[in-house]
């Protein structure tokens, strides 16, 4: 089966991704069965909720440790110490101690959102397809705003991908002030590339937030959160208005 390879900007070494959960990814994108407990039950948000609560039990704290030793986790980043996490949920939202993430303080400078695998495309009217068979997702659908579409017809995106080993909070890249966020409601179907390359609309169908953030040195900068399975709550702890 295909691996997911990416590069390492640190290492500038090619590598290859470890999957939580490889085995049920690849069956429930890969078999019939798997694609029909998909339609029937995996997607719904009742599934993610269930899954949710199942990881707020105090004994998923077993999962911990092996999970860092498995995938590699520097647990010097964190703010709490592993063995004071409840349970598994408070171990994925974990906060990180600031040197652990530097950020340029240059107000003119643009910082990654988040930890995971970043693919930027600087202008999407001259890109042809996104992953697989040359499909593009559509814009329209995807912010569910045809103006909003129109004036981004032709701005770069940054695509930042979230994978269960990384630090599952987001920033914003830019200094400025945000407006409200949206909510755009729909499935959790996983946004892996094991589940994407099957069905790239998968990111203009899955329950998303739309943020805007006006900035300074580059005018509106449209902040687009999507969840994914088993990771359908998307909290926002900013205040509108306030930069």
């Amino acid at each position: 089966m295909d691996e997911i390879v990416y590069h390492d900007r640190y290492t500038d070494e090619d590598r290859i991704e470890k999957v939580y959960g490889d085995k049920a990814l690849r069956w429930t994108y890969g078999t019939i069965a798997g694609r029909l407990s998909l339609s029937m039950v995996v997607k719904r948000t009742l599934f993610s909720h269930w899954y949710g609560w199942r990881m707020d039990q105090p004994k998923t704290r077993e999962k911990i440790a092996p999970f860092i030793q498995d995938y590699e986790l520097d647990a010097d980043e964190f703010v709490r110490n592993v063995d004071e996490f409840a349970n598994f949920n408070e171990f994925f939202f974990r906060k990180l101690k600031p040197e652990a993430r530097p950020i340029d303080s240059d107000p003119n400078s643009v910082v990654f959102p988040a930890d995971g695998r970043h693919l930027c495309i600087p202008d999407l009217s001259k890109f042809g397809g996104l992953f697989v068979k040359g499909e593009m997702f559509d814009l329209p659908t995807l912010l569910q705003d045809s103006a909003l579409a129109d004036r981004y017809a032709s701005g770069s995106l940054l695509l930042s991908r979230l994978c269960p080993v990384d630090y599952h909070r987001f920033h914003f890249p830019a200094a400025g002030v945000p407006g409200e966020s949206r909510l755009i409601n729909g499935p959790l179907y996983s946004v892996n590339p094991i589940a994407l390359r099957q069905n790239i609309h998968i990111l203009t169908s899955n329950k998303r937030c739309l943020t805007p953030l006006e900035t300074e040195s580059f005018g509106t900068v449209l902040l687009l959160e999507i969840g994914a399975t088993c990771v359908g709550s998307i909290q926002q702890t900013y205040s509108p208005g306030q930069a």
